[in-house]
């Protein structure tokens, strides 16, 4: 029904949950689309086809540790990302500004999608200008997500597979004219980059998938599902997919996805990026209206519910997306390639090391009800979370290692050297905000 909240305050109890692959579905669906070409074929504008497997090897593997680790946390508290916050390292308040880091990046990947979309419906009909289209697409999408999870679930089936077999489909159709021994000796064709700077763009390209993972791990039954669903998401969808981008760039010398599927089949390939484009962002318009409507709760007290959320946010990621965001796509990588990680490396941290409000947690999740209080503020966490993420836009400035997995480190060690220090503890304790 419009209007069901999905539990965006509350743990989701045992029987609103879900067999691993209703939820492994849309997980794939996340990570097999149109995103993961677009990196591809950035890297091979960049990079010899050795390089960016290493690339895409480092990258992909930054992105299991992440989505594994903070997913199982998901699945067992039944919390989403900011939610869980509270007691993973950032306090109540410092979970509101988690909260709206990550619904504006999920806010920002709507537009990038969006616009990508409204490229592909414009070169089917043509009958509007992209920005036109892209008010279209924005609307459509922001209308689903208003029905929720298991619609978003159901659509699944129905994107993923003809995704698949759309893009198999094209891929083998552009690279059975090129010999692919030669196209893997290719020379880049555009600026080159180093191997730290591809895996960053790797890991950039779904990290803030990987960092809000509790929102829909939240649903699954078990921790060993989330493992299942993660390694088959991230294998397929990051690393297979991201490299055939990188031959496909090779083959046709371009870097937009859109380029190089309609160039390769038409018609078939503006199918391919509508059956694509639908799947990624309904999640990030998800993921975006979860954060918002904990900001708003914990900050100002405002109980808005998820529904009018997702229309008000899905407009304003519309917007951006018919402003023309796409063209600053790598930039936008690299910055969350950087900024977001020490947040899953804090939670991390704080909820398998430190452990200082793991009680919390474990109390409620026993007596199937939340945790009764919640610090105000974790200054430590705050401060690692500001050095790691200044350590990870430093490195990525002067090429030294993978700037994202270093700005994670930074996160992890800082807050778990704060721990074992005693420094780790909150400020101004207080009955927890659960409605």
């Amino acid at each position: 029904m419009v209007g069901g909240e999905d539990y965006a305050l509350q743990r989701v109890p045992r029987q609103a949950r879900y067999r691993w692959w209703l939820v492994a579905v849309q997980w794939v669906g996340q990570l097999s689309d149109l995103t993961q070409f677009l990196t591809g074929a950035a890297l091979g504008a960049g990079l010899a086809f050795p390089d960016a497997i290493l690339a895409f090897a480092l990258g992909s593997a930054v992105l299991e540790i992440v989505a594994i680790l903070v997913g199982i946390a998901g699945c067992r508290e039944g919390l989403s990302t900011s939610v869980l916050a509270r007691w993973t390292g950032f306090g109540r308040y410092g979970s509101a500004l988690i909260a709206v880091v990550i619904a504006i990046s999920s806010i920002g990947w709507f537009g990038v999608q969006n616009q990508i979309f409204a490229e592909g419906l414009e070169r089917l009909l043509g009958t509007m200008p992209v920005w036109g289209w892209s008010l279209v697409t924005g609307i459509g999408i922001t209308v689903l997500v208003m029905y929720g999870f298991r619609w978003m679930g159901w659509v699944a089936y129905l994107t993923v597979p003809a995704f698949l077999l759309l893009a198999g489909y094209s891929v083998v159709s552009v690279l059975s004219g090129h010999d692919l021994g030669a196209l893997a000796a290719s020379q880049p064709f555009g600026e080159p980059l180093t191997v730290a700077s591809g895996a960053t763009i790797v890991a950039g390209s779904y990290i803030v998938g990987a960092v809000v993972a509790p929102d829909m791990t939240r649903f699954n039954r078990k921790p060993a599902d989330v493992v299942k669903q993660s390694v088959l998401s991230i294998t397929v969808g990051e690393f297979l997919m991201g490299l055939i981008g990188v031959l496909l760039a090779y083959a046709i010398k371009q870097t937009s996805v859109v380029d190089i599927f309609a160039a390769t089949t038409g018609v078939l390939g503006v199918l391919i990026v509508v059956s694509a484009t639908v799947k990624i962002n309904d999640w990030n318009l998800y993921s975006a209206s979860l954060g918002f409507v904990n900001a708003l709760s914990t900050l100002f007290g405002l109980k808005v519910g998820r529904v009018p959320t997702t229309i008000v946010i899905g407009a304003l990621g519309t917007v951006l997306s018919a402003l023309g965001i796409l063209s600053h796509f790598v930039d936008f990588l690299t910055l969350l390639g950087v900024c977001l990680p020490p947040i899953a490396g804090i939670t991390v941290a704080e909820y398998y090391l430190v452990r200082r409000w793991r009680p919390h947690l474990d109390a409620g999740r026993e007596a199937g009800r939340m945790p009764e209080t919640e610090p105000g503020w974790v200054p430590a966490a705050v401060l690692v979370w500001a050095v790691a993420a200044a350590v990870g836009w430093w490195s990525s400035q002067a090429e030294f290692g993978i700037p994202s997995l270093n700005s994670l480190l930074v996160g992890l060690l800082g807050y778990w050297l704060a721990g074992a220090l005693k420094l780790a503890g909150g400020t101004g304790e207080r009955t927890a905000v659960t409605r």
